[in-house]
């Protein structure tokens, strides 16, 4: 077992399913049955998901929900959730419901540009090098146009190109910085192919020139500080009562100090900033967005001062609760799994068909929705209390428990304590 295979992409979907399910399982027909009870009955859509990456054997699913009543910008929305966490998707309706009487949520995108660069080193004079940028600057946009042509006719394209000396970091290291606008789309097969051509075109001229310059490499930048945007939610301090909330001041205080401390310490800002990300992520991968980019992207935005720090902000000026956020985010509502996903195609038609501005709002505002309820339950009830209510089902259906038994377990456990081992000693004691 566990042994080396030659030229496994070759193998057809049946070839690799039976040599893993032989190589690694004891019983291998249960593991066959297993990675085909997920195959899609429609064998077309099956071959749909199949050809999405390589080597596919079966389908891993997440489930999908939706969170109602989000009022965003004077318009309500119900938003597509893609995550495996229980009690997520609960907090951000909890949320929305809560400030949907308040005001809403007001989201704002800032920026929308992106990056790539083209890295390659020089040795030589820099100001020789500055000289023979800015000569051949031109050539970049004529050059590209052939591929900037569709995304200029829809607004966007090159923004600006700019030669960066980084000697300081590495020995004789260039770079040419390049933003982007690519309106709905993501925009990174856009961008790379500008950035792979503009690396031939700066070979090219500096083979004319007599420079030596080597190319190392050409991509796009996953950290987008200039593709931003802003959630907020605000009221009267007295208008945050509710059952948990009696004191609305203290609440108040209490939630800008927990804030505050994620804004100081990174071990705290850490969790905080993953109780943001589970909103977002859910949105990002429930539209078919890259949501392993935004995470790259949002985690290196909290880094930004030097130290790993809260990505959302909370104060109290003249009687009044703030609670905000700004991230960056680059998402895209065409291209991709947006239009080939059916069930990203249903996210979105859910949303409204949003713009990818809008999206970006819509993302934003479900990061701040999640991390206003863990805040809220962390600084009044704790965070396990809603948390393990919906856990609950986890441990039950882990124990494959009956009808009867879930009846018994659930009424059980609506006035007592729930923890794990108490869930596990009820059902072992109901079994005896």
């Amino acid at each position: 077992m566990n042994n080396a295979v030659a030229g496994f992409s070759k193998l057809s979907k049946k070839e690799k399913i039976n040599w893993i399910a032989n190589e690694y399982f004891s019983t291998p027909e249960e593991a066959l049955n297993i990675i085909r009870n997920y195959w899609n009955t429609d064998e077309k859509l099956q071959q749909l998901h199949d050809e999405f990456i390589e080597n596919t054997i079966t389908n891993l699913y997440i489930p999908l929900g939706v969170a109602p009543n989000f009022l965003i910008n004077g318009k309500y929305k119900t938003i597509p959730m893609a995550i495996e966490e229980s009690s997520v998707v609960a907090a951000a309706s909890k949320s929305a419901k809560y400030w949907a009487t308040r005001g809403g949520f007001k989201a704002t995108v800032i920026d929308t540009e992106k990056i790539g660069q083209v890295h390659f080193t020089f040795n030589g004079d820099a100001e020789k090098l500055n000289d023979f940028f800015n000569k051949i600057k031109p050539k970049f946009f004529s050059d590209t146009q052939n591929i900037t042509k569709n995304m200029q006719q829809r607004g966007g394209g090159i923004l600006d190109i700019h030669l960066k000396d980084k000697r300081d970091l590495l020995d004789n290291y260039f770079q040419l910085h390049a933003t982007f606008e690519t309106k709905d789309s993501m925009g990174a097969n856009f961008i790379n192919s500008c950035l792979e051509q503009f690396a031939t075109t700066l070979k090219d001229e500096a083979q004319n020139a007599n420079l030596e310059i080597e190319v190392i490499m050409s991509i796009l930048s996953n950290y987008v500080p200039n593709c931003i945007v802003r959630a907020e939610v605000s009221c009267l301090i007295e208008d945050l009562t509710e059952k948990h909330i009696p004191n609305p001041r203290d609440f108040a205080e209490r939630f800008v100090q927990a804030v505050q401390i994620a804004e100081v310490e990174p071990f705290r800002a850490v969790t905080h900033n993953k109780g943001i990300m589970n909103g977002v992520d859910a949105v990002v991968l429930a539209t078919g967005n890259d949501f392993r980019a935004v995470e790259a992207g949002v985690h290196a935005y909290a880094s930004k001062n030097g130290q790993y720090a809260s990505l959302s902000h909370a104060k109290i000026e003249n009687g009044i609760f703030t609670f905000w956020l700004e991230i960056p985010l680059a998402l895209g509502t065409v291209g991709g799994l947006t239009s080939l996903h059916p069930l990203v195609k249903l996210c979105l038609e859910i949303l409204q068909k949003p713009s990818a501005k809008e999206l970006m709002e819509i993302v934003a505002v479900a990061g701040l929705a999640q991390n206003f309820a863990a805040l809220r339950s962390l600084t009044t009830t704790g965070i396990q209390e809603g948390h393990m209510k919906m856990h609950l089902n986890n441990i039950i259906n882990q124990f494959e428990a009956n009808e009867e038994e879930r009846h018994l377990i659930k009424t059980h456990f609506k006035k007592t304590a729930i923890s794990h081992n108490a869930v596990v000693e009820f059902i072992e004691n109901l079994r005896k």
